[in-house]
């Protein structure tokens, strides 16, 4: 198994000082290469469940494994570490760096795993369509183009699992179709196992697995229950 979560917890101060439990995800798990969608309304815990897999956040309680290491238990550094070499993530946002052009994009997220490997960004840039854009600014890009960028980016590492947040949210009909299966495609030429979240029907009918990330959640069930 590649992704095994159990009993995991996290919870976050609000403004009037109590305490809103967010995550409550008795278990779950991911085998290689498997491609699983999430369905998550807002609220339902989506991102901040993308963020402790991806180790940006740490849980209160419970466990994390990817590949059998244990990411809850690593310190800030080494989740920093592990994420780079082992997780790919597309933002809804993209994330891109507005001061650098495609391939530096790419080059940089590299510069912080197994090491920069300028003939493989390319492949990569020129995989997603983008093979005569590599000197472009994101802002000489459409925001499909930007997605593809963000796509590239993820697959830099060659990373066992790559974590996507409604990554086709801020595109068009076409687009959106398009992102998509270029996502898929390209996970499964790099050998990577994808979990995606989304509330989109159309983005979710896409998946032969589909998830209700509410039914792992109990903490979005007690949201929706109350």
């Amino acid at each position: 198994m590649l992704l095994e979560i159990s009993d995991l917890k996290k919870s976050f101060r609000t403004p009037d000082g109590s305490i809103h439990q967010v995550i409550d995800v008795p278990t779950f798990s991911l085998e290689e290469k498997a491609q699983v969608a999430l369905r998550g309304e807002s609220g339902s815990g989506k991102t901040t469940l993308l963020n402790l897999i991806a180790g940006i956040l740490k849980p209160d309680s419970g466990q994390i494994s990817l590949s059998g290491q244990r990411i809850s238990e690593l310190s800030e550094p080494q989740r920093d570490g592990l994420r780079a070499e082992s997780i790919g993530y597309i933002f809804q946002t993209f994330n891109l760096l507005q001061g650098y052009t495609a391939i530096e994009n790419v080059l940089l997220g590299m510069s912080f795993g197994p090491g920069v490997d300028r003939d493989f960004a390319v492949k990569l840039l020129t995989r997603v369509g983008l093979g005569e854009k590599l000197k472009h600014f994101p802002r000489q890009l459409s925001t499909g183009q930007q997605q593809r960028v963000a796509v590239a980016r993820a697959l830099a590492n060659r990373p066992k699992l790559v974590l996507a947040d409604e990554p086709t949210g801020n595109l068009d009909h076409k687009s959106s179709r398009e992102a998509l299966q270029l996502i898929r495609e390209a996970c499964r030429e790099n050998g990577a196992a994808l979990l995606l979240v989304s509330h989109d029907r159309e983005v979710l009918g896409q998946f032969e697995t589909v998830l209700d990330l509410e039914k792992l959640n109990r903490a979005a069930q007690a949201v929706h229950d109350s």
